[in-house]
């Protein structure tokens, strides 16, 4: 049992993403009691945790709040996990033309003997 800085603190983050995710409906505001600050308890740091970790692995927060809902179903799981390596592999496939088309500018600078030009910025015009 913890008050939102404790518990931010613990899982270093800042007290107002606590609050975000309150507020994106993630995790449920403890109740205020009439004197004192609100306890948050192993349930809300276990679904913070769930939540950072899902977040380091390119999840959105849709996305995360329906993994938090298909806790039970593993094969809804399992099919948003194809999903989003479908995406991931997509963006390397685009990272990977993205290099190439960079480094072969950069190749062209290096074979210029036109010290007034610029390749790059010849096909950037």
């Amino acid at each position: 049992m913890k008050t939102i800085g404790k518990l931010a603190k613990e899982l270093g983050i800042n007290i107002e993403t606590v609050r975000f995710y309150e507020r994106k409906g993630l995790i449920v505001q403890p109740l205020k009691p009439d004197s004192g600050y609100r306890i948050y308890d192993n349930t809300h740091v276990n679904q913070l945790k769930f939540i950072l970790k899902a977040k380091a692995l390119g999840f959105t927060l849709d996305e995360i709040a329906s993994l938090m809902s298909l806790s039970g179903s593993c094969a809804d799981v399992e099919s948003m996990g194809l999903q989003k390596l479908r995406l991931i592999r997509k963006k390397i496939a685009d990272l990977q033309r993205l290099e190439q088309v960079i480094q072969d500018m950069t190749n062209s600078c290096k074979a210029n003997q036109d010290p007034n030009s610029c390749p790059i910025i010849n096909s950037l015009s």
